[in-house]
């Protein structure tokens, strides 16, 4: 595992995927161009625009924020990302213990969609949408905090319940997979505050299941100690089995063909495990990940301090805190299933909420 030098560390990933592919004098124009306020058009009107609809969709989660502009083709479902960026803001900050999006939290989130907001604007975005998940779902003012996304920066925010999430995340993750989507699939995407199972075919989840046991969450509970010991390791790994097992039926959990992976842990541990420096998401998605791998990894990064792991090549220093819980979670995640390894997407619940934004469903 190879350490990267100070100069190798950024707390914000942008990826820019391709210019503008619209036809001469519409770039960057959309219908609201200039506006970030760009509401959700009427699903008929997506479906019968000639042109490709740009969309901008953000993930408020539990520990990140994320921000995707794409160009998506209504009729064939084919996605051109122009735009993707992250960063960690930690929104369910202590929610599992006092039940609430605390003030400095709020704060973090709301500088991130100030520049989120300018992006969109910039790009001409034809519509918008805001997904809210775990922790806002949890917490006591998460309704009054999505009044406050759509207020003060013009986004059409939804509070996803766990149906819609796990529908959305799994059209993302079989969007233009190059496997037969007839085979029994499980979607796994560990989150902040929780970790979602969907398992299902084709471009439908037929049992989706979310488990309360995130990151963020995790590491609260049983982290105590840089590094962490093995007691808390330990204790980890039970309660996420255990957490995991009592929530997926037996017979959800065999037949199960492959697994995807999604968000920043599989991510991650593709990108360390390749040493990406900097993060290249064409070579992390796809990546065939062994349990293997995740096992060494946990060994590996369980072993440094909080400081040392900032170092890592692969990691974003902001997961150092919580990535060692993370790979706990997808390591027992692909237990659950009897698999020896998964393939890590960059195709997730972002990438869903474009297709259902130009009515792809």
């Amino acid at each position: 595992m190879r350490l990267r030098g100070a100069q190798g560390r950024r707390s914000v990933i942008a990826i820019k995927r391709a210019p503008d592919s619209r036809p001469k004098g519409q770039e960057g124009t959309g219908r609201n161009a200039g506006n970030a306020d760009c509401r959700v058009p009427h699903r008929l009107g997506a479906l019968y625009d000639a042109r490709p609809m740009r969309a901008a969709v953000i993930d408020i989660g539990t520990n990140s924020t994320r921000l995707l502009i794409a160009d998506v083709d209504p009729s064939s479902g084919a996605v051109l990302e122009l735009h993707r960026e992250s960063r960690v803001t930690r929104l369910g900050d202590q929610v599992d213990q006092g039940g609430t999006l605390s003030e400095e939290a709020i704060a973090r989130v709301f500088s991130t969609l100030a520049v989120y907001r300018d992006t969109v604007a910039h790009h001409g975005c034809d519509a918008n949408l805001a997904v809210l998940t775990s922790a806002v779902r949890d917490a006591s003012n998460g309704v009054a905090f999505t009044e406050q996304v759509r207020s003060q920066f013009g986004l059409h925010a939804r509070i996803l319940s766990g149906d819609e999430e796990a529908q959305m995340t799994f059209l993302g993750a079989m969007s233009e997979h190059s496997r037969s989507p007839s085979e029994p699939t499980v979607v796994i995407d560990i989150g902040g505050g929780s970790t979602e199972f969907i398992v299902g075919s084709d471009h439908s989840a037929s049992f989706h299941v979310s488990v309360q046991a995130g990151v963020l969450r995790m590491t609260e509970r049983h982290i105590h100690s840089d590094p962490p010991t093995p007691e808390e390791l330990q204790q980890l790994a039970a309660d996420t089995r255990s957490l995991f097992l009592d929530a997926l039926p037996p017979e959800q959990r065999v037949g199960i063909a492959r697994g995807i992976a999604v968000a920043g842990t599989p991510t991650s541990a593709a990108a360390i495990d390749q040493e990406l420096d900097p993060y290249d998401p064409n070579r992390v998605h796809g990546y065939p990940l062994l349990l293997a791998t995740v096992e060494l990894l946990i060994a590996r990064l369980a072993d440094m301090t909080e400081a040392q792991r900032r170092q890592v090549v692969g990691l974003h220093p902001d997961r150092a805190p919580t990535i060692v819980a993370g790979m706990i979670l997808l390591s027992e995640a692909i237990r659950a299933f009897d698999l020896d390894r998964i393939e890590v997407s960059e195709h997730d619940i972002l990438r869903g909420g474009a297709l259902t934004l130009a009515g792809v469903i």
